[in-house]
C-alpha cells in the first residue's frame, strides 16, 4: 500500500465493471483521500451507496467533480464529449480528466474542445474486463498486469501523465503510451475486429434453423464458448466503439476478409500444405501471447481474482 495518496479526491462519472473495479482497487491500494461518483441510474446510485465502496455517491455530474483532482468518465464512449461538456466549466483547476474507452482518436475530438486550459486532459484505456456489468462487477485485481494505455494529446503536461501513469501502476496495469490514431489502429485488430467476429459467430449460430437452440447450448465446444463469452459485453458500448472507430476497423475488417478468402480457397483446393502453414504462424503468435503473460488459464473474463501486490 502507498504512504500517501496520489490524489486527495478522485470523481468517477459511472460505476460499472471498470468504475467499481476503480474504486475497489484505489481503496484497497490507499491510491485517493476520498472517492465521489455518480451514475444516471438512480438505482445505481442506490446499488453503490449500499456496497459501501465509496466516500460519497451523488446525484448530478457537476456535484461529483467538484474539488476532484483526478475526474475519470466510465461512461460509454458516446457520452463522453456530452458529459465532459456539462463538467468543463466546474473542474477544479489543475484537475486531471481522463476516460476508460477502447477508442481514443473519437475521445480527443469529443472531449478536448469543451476543457478549460486549466485542465490535464489524458485519456486513457485499460484493456481489461469480464463479460458482467453493473456495480456489483467490478473487483480490485482486474487490472493487475494488464495493459492500460495513455494518450495524452500533444501539449498535454508530462507531469499530468506521469502522475496518472502512476495511478494506473498502483492499481498493478502495465502502462503504455500511443498517440490516439496508433492505440485506435492496435485495438481495431487486438480487440474491436474480434468481438466484431465474435458477436457475428453467435448470430449466424443463432439463425442456423437446422439447429435448435438446445444443440448448439449443448454441444458448444471451447471455441464456441469463447465467442458467446466475448459476445455477452455490453451492447452499447461495443456499439459506440464501432461507430466511433469504423475507420480503423473497416481497414482491419478488409485484410481479415482477404485472409479469409486465401483460407477459403485453400479449404476448395485441399491445399493442406498452405492450411498447415496458416495455422503454424498462428500457433507462434498465441504462444508469444502467452509467454508474454497476457493469458492464463482463465483470462480476463472471469478470471481468479489474484494477489495485489503491497
Amino acid at each position: 500500500m502507498t504512504t500517501a495518496p496520489l490524489f486527495n479526491r478522485i470523481a468517477l462519472i459511472g460505476f460499472g465493471l471498470i468504475g467499481g473495479s476503480i474504486a475497489r482497487g484505489a481503496r484497497a491500494q490507499g491510491l485517493v483521500g476520498e472517492i465521489v461518483t455518480t451514475a444516471r441510474s438512480e438505482k445505481t446510485r442506490a446499488r453503490v451507496a449500499e456496497l459501501g465502496i465509496v466516500d460519497r455517491v451523488v446525484e448530478t455530474n457537476i456535484e461529483a467533480v467538484r474539488d476532484a483532482d483526478l475526474v475519470i468518465l466510465c461512461i460509454p464512449v458516446g457520452a463522453c464529449g456530452p458529459v465532459t461538456a456539462e463538467i468543463a466549466s466546474h473542474l477544479k483547476p489543475g484537475a486531471i480528466i481522463s476516460d476508460v474507452g477502447s477508442v481514443k482518436g473519437a475521445i480527443v475530438k469529443d472531449m478536448a474542445p469543451h476543457l478549460p486550459k486549466t485542465a490535464h486532459f489524458v485519456p486513457a484505456h485499460p484493456v481489461a474486463g469480464t463479460e458482467h456489468s453493473g456495480p456489483d462487477s467490478g473487483f480490485a485485481e482486474l487490472f493487475i498486469n494488464r495493459w492500460c494505455i495513455l494518450t495524452p494529446p500533444e501539449g498535454t503536461d508530462p507531469a499530468a501523465t506521469d502522475r496518472l501513469r502512476a495511478f494506473w501502476a498502483a492499481l498493478g496495469a502495465k502502462v503504455e503510451i500511443m498517440t490516439p490514431d496508433h492505440h485506435d489502429l492496435v485495438l481495431a485488430i487486438t480487440s474491436h475486429l474480434p468481438h466484431l467476429i465474435a458477436y457475428t459467430i453467435v448470430g449466424t449460430a443463432d439463425e442456423l434453423a437446422q439447429v435448435t437452440e438446445s444443440e448448439v447450448i449443448k454441444f458448444s465446444a471451447g471455441g464456441f464458448r469463447d465467442f458467446t463469452r466475448i459476445a455477452a459485453s455490453d451492447p452499447t458500448m461495443w456499439r459506440d466503439v464501432f461507430l466511433a472507430n469504423k475507420d480503423a476497423v473497416l481497414e482491419m475488417l478488409g485484410t481479415f476478409t482477404e485472409d479469409l478468402s486465401k483460407l477459403t480457397r485453400a479449404i476448395r483446393r485441399g491445399d493442406g500444405e498452405a492450411l498447415f502453414d496458416h495455422f503454424t504462424r498462428t500457433r507462434a503468435i498465441r504462444r508469444g501471447i502467452v509467454e508474454t503473460g497476457q493469458d492464463s488459464a482463465a483470462p480476463d473474463f472471469g478470471r481468479p481474482h489474484a494477489n495485489l501486490k503491497k
